[in-house]
């Protein structure tokens, strides 16, 4: 029983790791809530001279909890005003309204 925990324990902590370094902002906490759950049951079922790598492994998907929160709260997401873009749709309406006044000059 005790293998099968640490089993999963390595994997969820594994795809933690995964999931937090891409950018699903708190989607990565589906990994890591069952990690932390498999771990705490092997750290539970270990042997104390066992528990090393339970250890380990809680430190690590701390670490991703923590890197996932600070992704989440303290990164700013703002979308920049592209400026040359705004321009170029200003004058392509502009050169559409001249199209259209010239197209009318010519039907009468």
């Amino acid at each position: 029983m005790r293998k099968t925990f640490l089993i999963l324990a390595y994997l969820f902590t594994a795809l933690s790791v995964v999931f937090s370094v891409l950018p699903l902002d708190t989607l990565a906490f589906v990994m890591i809530i069952p990690a932390l759950i498999f771990i705490t049951m092997t750290f539970i079922k270990s042997a104390p001279d066992q528990r090393k790598w339970p250890k380990r492994l809680f430190i690590v998907a701390y670490v991703c909890a923590l890197g996932v929160l600070g992704k989440t709260f303290l990164m700013e997401d703002e979308i920049a005003k592209d400026e040359v873009f705004e321009q170029q749709k200003v004058e392509a309406k502009q050169e559409a309204k001249q199209e259209l006044e010239q197209l009318e000059k010519d039907l009468e």
